[in-house]
């Protein structure tokens, strides 16, 4: 299956089929990570994407999930955080498509 790399205990698949197999195998948490208004705020100003849903939380309240969410990238781009931790992560080479 994966193996463990470096003192992180950074656990790392293969292929996308060994990936896929580990659903639902818990890795190991890491900690918590706030993802508060005030941070998806400032990951609009840095993408320069100020979609509604991410950053009016009156519209939003009416909108689809009751609240404001995360940009995808935003969400895409923790695992950088998740993986500089000292949890472990799970980590694979892959192309990750993003299509809006």
């Amino acid at each position: 299956m994966s193996t463990q790399s470096d003192h992180r205990s950074l656990t790392e698949f293969s292929d996308l089929a060994e990936f896929t197999a580990a659903d639902g195998t818990e890795l190991g948490p890491t900690d918590w990570l706030l993802v508060d208004q005030a941070r998806i705020d400032q990951f609009a100003h840095a993408t320069d994407d100020h979609q509604w849903i991410h950053v009016d939380p009156e519209r939003a309240a009416n909108g689809p999930y009751g609240s404001t969410i995360a940009h995808g990238l935003m969400t895409l781009s923790t695992t950088i955080e998740v993986e500089g931790s000292d949890k472990p992560a799970a980590v694979i080479e892959s192309v990750v498509r993003y299509v809006a």
